[in-house]
């Protein structure tokens, strides 16, 4: 069965955002990108919250813009085909290989699982993450932690009032003092 995965940049204080919608602080190095291109390649399907897609919207046509390097180039490559399901009650249409739903994740999660396919369904967003954990449907938490304090915003962690016992399955700290820690969900079976 395909896990679910939610992966993220965020602060050291918890947030994906800081309180001005600001995120300039997580902007990649060359070896985390690397990093994160290497990710990518174990996604299946994406699902993605609104605004999360509205900025990840910025490649699928990156690969035209003559300044990009070749890591641009290949997460281009790599994410324009990757299959992406859009949560977003607001929007109307999107883009590249998107399809659209207003509702259902639990629904689509276990659709997805069910199918034959390989990779794992990545989560990105901190709404649309929040309504997976709290269906118990996430299975790793991935954090790409910067040294930074940004002092509030839209927090990484939802905010329910239940525990989730993790086991540390990797870590990893960059040149730049950036740390990526990949936790599982223990279930008590």
């Amino acid at each position: 069965m395909r896990s679910v995965t939610y992966s993220m940049n965020v602060s050291l204080d918890g947030y994906i955002v800081g309180p001005d919608g600001g995120f300039d602080w997580s902007v990649p190095d060359e070896e985390v990108f690397r990093f994160w291109i290497d990710e990518i390649r174990e996604v299946g399907v994406h699902l993605l919250g609104r605004r999360l897609y509205e900025t990840m919207l910025y490649w699928e046509t990156a690969d035209q813009d003559p300044s990009l390097d070749d890591s641009q180039l290949e997460w281009a490559a790599l994410w324009n085909p990757l299959p992406k399901v859009v949560f977003s009650t607001t929007l109307s249409t999107v883009q590249g290989n998107a399809r659209l739903l207003s509702g259902g994740l639990a629904e689509e999660i276990e659709r997805l699982r069910a199918e034959p396919s390989e990779g794992d369904l990545a989560i990105g967003g901190a709404t649309l993450a929040a309504e997976a954990a709290a269906s118990d449907l996430i299975d790793e938490y991935r954090t790409m932690v910067y040294p930074v304090l940004v002092g509030g915003g839209i927090p990484f962690f939802p905010q329910r009032e239940r525990r989730v016992d993790l086991e540390l399955v990797e870590s990893r700290t960059f040149g730049s003092g950036v740390v990526h820690h990949r936790h599982r969900v223990v279930r008590q079976d």
